[in-house]
C-alpha cells in the first residue's frame, strides 16, 4: 500500500521580548522561546513540517506595535511565499493588541499561512484552533467598537463644554495647555480678511489681492479661494466650538464680533454667480473716455444681463443718437477691446525707441535716472499688471493713453507724451510694494 505524500510545510519561529534586560546573556529569553518552538516543529516532522533556519527575533520591542524589524522581515517572507506556518511560544509574543492581531491574521489568511502557539491550545491548522481564532477576533471587534464609542462620547461631551480637542490650531490662535489662545498678529490678519470681504464681496478677487500682497496662512501657504471660504465659515472665530454641525459656546476668546460675522454671511448667502456679476459691474471701464470710432464719435461703456450673467460693451454715441447705421462699428465687447489695448501697451514698452524716449522725458523729473532704470521699470509692467486692483489698472490706462481709435479692421493707440515718464515712478512704486 502506497503511503500518502505529505505536503512539506515550512515553519518559521518568531520570538519577542519587550525589554532589553538579559539579552546580553549567552542563553536569554529569546533563545529559550526558540528552543521550545524548534522542539515543537521537530515533533511535527511526521506531518511534513520543516524548520525555516532564518531567525525572526525582536529583542527590546513592545508587543503593542507592529513596528518591529523581525516581524517585518517575517511578513515580507510570507508575502514572498517562503513560509507556511508561523510558530510562537505564546500568542502575546506575536502581538499584545487584539486589533494588530486581527491585521496579522488577515495577512496570514491571504497567503494561506497558519500559526501555532506551542504553550497554548491554539493551532489554526485544526478546526478547534480556527474556532478559538474566530472567538478572539469577535472580541477584538467588540473591543474596537466599544473603544470608539467611548472616544466619540468623550469628544462630544468635551465639545459641548466648548473645550479644544486637539489637532492643528486654527489660523489666528495658538494652543497652550490644551486651550486656544489668541495670537494677536494672526488675529489682526483674520479681522482684516473679514472686513475686506465685506467691502469686495468676492472671494476670488480678495484671494488674488491677498496673494499679491504676500499674505500667507499659518502653515505658510498662499491664500486661495478655498482657504477663504473655510476661514469665513469657521465659527471658532466668533468664540464657538462645533461638533457634528452643532455649535456650542467655546472656552476660547472670539476674534470676530457677531456684527461683522453677520455682514459676511449676509453676502455669502447670495449665490456666487450673483455676487460675481455685481463685482464685475463695479469694475471700472478701462477705456472710458478714451475710445473713439471711425467718424470720431466717442464710445461709452454699458452692460446687459442675461439671467445671472453680465456682458460689458462699449457702444458708439453716434449709434445711440442716430441709429445703427450711423457708425460701421456699433459696439464692441469690453473684454476683447481692453485686452487688445493692454497687449499693444505691453508690446510698446519693449520697443527700444520708447525706452529711450521715456528715459529722456524722465530725466526732466530726475536727472540721476538711468536708461537701465527706465528699462527695468517698464519691464515690471507685465508681471505687475495682473496683480493690480481694477481701479489701479484703470488709472494707469488713463495716465498712459490719450486716445484709442477703433476701425473695422484696425486699432490705433495714441500715448500721452508725459505718461510714460510718470509710469516709471508709478511702476517702481508698485514693484517696491510687491517686494
Amino acid at each position: 500500500m502506497t503511503k500518502p505524500i505529505l505536503r512539506k510545510l515550512r515553519a518559521a519561529v518568531y520570538t519577542r521580548k519587550s525589554s532589553e534586560e538579559g539579552l546580553e546573556q549567552e542563553f536569554n529569553s529569546l533563545d529559550a522561546q526558540r528552543e521550545s518552538c524548534e522542539a515543537y516543529v521537530a515533533s511535527q516532522k511526521s506531518e511534513g513540517w520543516a524548520l525555516v533556519r532564518d531567525r525572526y527575533d525582536d529583542g527590546g520591542y513592545s508587543g503593542g506595535t507592529l513596528e518591529r524589524p523581525g516581524l517585518k522581515r517575517l511578513l515580507a517572507d510570507i508575502e514572498d511565499g517562503l513560509v507556511d506556518v508561523v510558530v510562537v511560544y505564546k500568542i502575546d509574543r506575536l502581538s499584545r493588541s487584539l486589533a494588530d492581531f486581527a491585521k496579522l491574521v488577515e495577512v496570514f489568511d491571504r497567503h494561506g499561512v497558519t500559526f501555532v502557539s506551542v504553550t497554548q491550545s491554539f493551532n489554526t491548522t485544526t478546526s478547534m484552533g480556527r474556532l478559538t481564532l474566530n472567538i478572539l477576533l469577535s472580541f477584538a471587534q467588540f473591543e474596537r467598537e466599544v473603544t470608539a464609542e467611548r472616544i466619540r462620547d468623550k469628544v462630544a461631551a468635551s465639545r459641548k463644554k466648548g473645550m479644544w480637542m486637539g489637532g492643528w490650531a486654527p489660523w489666528g490662535y495658538d494652543v497652550k495647555d490644551r486651550k486656544l489662545i489668541v495670537n494677536a498678529a494672526e488675529a489682526a490678519t483674520i479681522r482684516m480678511i473679514f472686513e475686506r470681504f465685506v467691502t469686495s464681496g468676492s472671494a476670488t478677487a480678495l484671494a488674488r489681492e491677498l496673494r499679491a500682497e504676500g499674505v500667507v496662512t499659518k502653515r505658510g501657504k498662499p491664500v486661495d479661494k478655498g482657504t477663504l471660504y473655510k476661514l469665513l465659515n469657521n465659527r471658532v472665530y466668533i468664540g464657538e466650538a462645533v461638533h457634528k454641525g452643532k455649535s456650542y459656546p467655546g472656552e476660547h476668546a472670539a476674534i470676530i464680533d457677531r456684527t461683522l460675522w453677520d455682514k459676511v454671511h449676509a453676502i455669502l448667502a447670495e449665490s456666487p454667480r450673483k455676487r460675481a456679476a455685481q463685482s464685475r459691474a463695479q469694475t471700472p471701464a478701462l477705456l472710458k473716455g478714451l475710445l473713439f470710432g471711425p467718424g470720431g464719435a466717442a464710445f461709452s461703456p454699458t452692460h446687459t444681463r442675461k439671467g445671472d450673467k453680465l456682458y460689458r460693451y462699449y457702444v458708439s454715441q453716434a449709434v445711440l443718437k442716430r441709429g445703427r447705421d450711423a457708425c460701421p462699428v456699433g459696439r464692441v465687447p469690453a473684454a476683447e477691446i481692453e485686452s487688445a489695448v493692454i497687449d499693444q501697451l505691453r508690446a510698446v514698452f519693449r520697443r527700444p525707441e520708447i525706452v529711450v524716449g521715456t528715459w529722456r522725458a524722465a530725466c526732466g523729473h530726475d536727472p540721476e535716472v538711468t536708461e537701465a532704470d527706465v528699462r527695468d521699470a517698464l519691464e515690471q509692467f507685465d508681471p505687475l499688471w495682473d496683480e493690480l486692483f481694477p481701479a489701479e489698472q484703470a488709472r494707469l490706462v488713463q495716465l498712459l493713453v490719450e486716445r484709442v481709435e477703433i476701425g473695422e479692421d484696425e486699432l490705433d493707440i495714441r500715448l500721452r507724451a508725459d505718461g510714460l515718464s510718470t509710469l516709471v515712478d508709478e511702476v517702481s512704486g508698485f514693484a517696491r510694494a510687491a517686494a
